[in-house]
């Protein structure tokens, strides 16, 4: 007798083991259909990863003009509110730089001034001219009436030759005076049309000239002003790198700024996850660094444009001769929610265990438009440019004698008075 049979013989022989091999099928049996169970009605339901992490937008703070480093008022870990100045430079260069500004535009309206009030002196020098013309037209008139009387007597003898030459060169000096006042009185109206195109359509506080000076001033006041470099977001300083007494160039990066009211995770699911994925499902979330004690809740804001290596420093070459196959990994951006988040701070680079209730699979595979809404903004920089507007009035209202009134200034920022 062969060896299987001999085996059925003694487990048909023996009731013990035969009771055994029926509970381990039907432990299979059962293991087979809680798991075929558990793939219909819940793992089919939901797309899990753990290769998700925690992004956030880190603020580099740079300066927008060089100079030296005076003070540091924010180090690592600080939490910084949105206008605080962080870093303090020296502002002696910039200050020299705005006083010869603001001198330059009072000598301009003052310039500006005085080509307005010459239009009515070239005016009066026209009139002038005019009139000179009038008389000399006069001294024409008699001078050809004298030579017109005493040319018919010259015959007769009862004017001398001598008297009819002094009325002809009479005449003829009238007549060079005459062309002298025309030709005095077309320069005076070419002088007053010169002065005159120099101001017409526009006043002194609008004349080019003025605003020409006046956008050096607020240049210049940029500068000043920008030698304090404001925190442009509420968040956390990190990555401080900028020391005092250091020369700094505009743009080099001093610090950075993370707003951690403003996270969102990244997280990577693979390609063949992404079949039911759609946008504003429903997620949920866990923190490696707070564990299954809390869970936060979002949404899918998005799906990537690509996977991870099409958008790496160095894509994979493909089409080489030895090609495996990998499976791709899209990032997926998970939006959370903001009470959450301040009741649980989160920071950037944590790990998150993300799994997402894919049931529902109605919404957009792409996320829409912002419709114009801005990704991210700061109005920390608008008083700047309003106070720039404030020196420039003060400054053409003091030249110009008046009390200071607000500058119909095309492009200029609001003015606050």
């Amino acid at each position: 007798m062969n060896a299987p049979v001999a085996n059925a013989a003694a487990a048909a022989s023996n009731p013990k083991r035969r009771k055994a091999m029926i509970a381990i099928a039907v432990a299979v049996l059962l293991a087979g259909g809680a798991y075929t169970a558990w793939q219909v009605l819940a793992a089919s339901r939901v797309e899990t990863t753990d290769n998700a992490y925690v992004q956030g937008n880190v603020v580099q703070i740079t300066p927008q003009v060089g100079g030296t480093v005076l003070a540091i008022h924010a180090d690592d870990t600080d939490r910084v509110q949105a206008g605080q100045v962080l870093v303090k430079l020296d502002a002696a260069d910039a200050r020299v730089a705005l006083d010869q500004a603001e001198a330059q535009l009072a000598q301009t309206v003052r310039e500006v001034r005085t080509l307005y009030a010459n239009n009515a002196t070239l005016a009066a020098q026209v009139a002038l001219r005019d009139a000179d013309v009038a008389k000399a037209q006069a001294d024409v008139t008699r001078a050809a009436d004298d030579v017109s009387r005493r040319e018919p007597l010259l015959a007769s003898g009862a004017v001398g030759k001598e008297e009819f030459q002094h009325a002809t060169a009479q005449l003829a000096a009238s007549k060079s005076a005459l062309a002298a006042a025309q030709s005095a009185a077309v320069a005076a109206r070419e002088q007053l049309g010169a002065n005159q195109a120099l101001t017409d359509g526009t006043t002194v506080e609008q004349h080019p000239n003025v605003l020409r000076a006046a956008a050096r001033v607020r240049e210049a006041w940029l500068a000043l002003a920008r030698v304090e470099l404001p925190a442009p977001v509420d968040g956390i300083v990190a990555k401080r790198s900028v020391q005092v007494g250091q020369r700094v160039a505009a743009g080099a990066p001093l610090m950075s700024v993370v707003p951690l009211d403003s996270l969102w995770v990244d997280a990577n699911f693979k390609e063949s996850q992404l079949r039911k994925l759609r946008v504003d499902q429903p997620v949920t979330l866990e923190a490696d660094v707070y564990g299954r004690k809390v869970e936060y809740h979002g949404r899918v804001a998005g799906l990537g444009a690509g996977t991870g290596s099409a958008f790496s420093l160095l894509p994979a070459q493909n089409a080489t001769g030895n090609w495996i196959k990998i499976v791709q990994r899209v990032p997926v951006r998970i939006a959370l929610d903001a009470k959450e988040l301040a009741e649980h701070p989160l920071r950037v680079g944590l790990s998150m265990e993300v799994t997402v209730d894919v049931r529902n699979t109605d919404g957009p595979l792409l996320a829409e438009g912002r419709a114009g809404r801005p990704v991210a903004q700061t109005q920390v920089y608008d008083a700047t440019a309003a106070q720039a507007d404030a020196d420039v009035e003060r400054i053409v209202a003091a030249n110009l004698g008046r009390a200071p009134r607000v500058l119909a200034k095309a492009g200029a920022g609001t003015n606050q008075h």
